[in-house]
């Protein structure tokens, strides 16, 4: 039954609220907030990216299917992520 659940969203660590943002960045007016969450014992990709566009601030969520063993390492590489989106879509990241 746990596995159902886990499936279906009743239950597990992805099942919990927003996760907490362990590193935040600037990149060409954007802001990037690393928020990696641990799943299967090592640390997730994931991300946010975010602008004050016309006194309203879009958001961008990225997870990757990227893991690695440290929170340190899932951060930079969810930093180095949302530099990337950033320089390949800019704004249109919000349409």
């Amino acid at each position: 039954m746990s596995f159902l659940k886990r499936l279906f969203g009743g239950g597990g660590e992805s099942a919990k609220a927003e996760p907490a943002v362990a590193a935040e960045a600037e990149h060409k007016g954007f802001t990037i907030r690393a928020t990696p969450f641990k799943e299967g014992g090592q640390f997730q990709t994931c991300g946010v990216v975010s602008k004050e566009i016309d006194g309203a601030v879009k958001e961008h969520k990225f997870i990757r299917a990227d893991r690695f063993a440290t929170l340190e390492d899932a951060v930079n590489v969810s930093l180095t992520k949302g530099r990337q989106l950033i320089d390949e879509q800019g704004e249109r990241l919000f349409g």
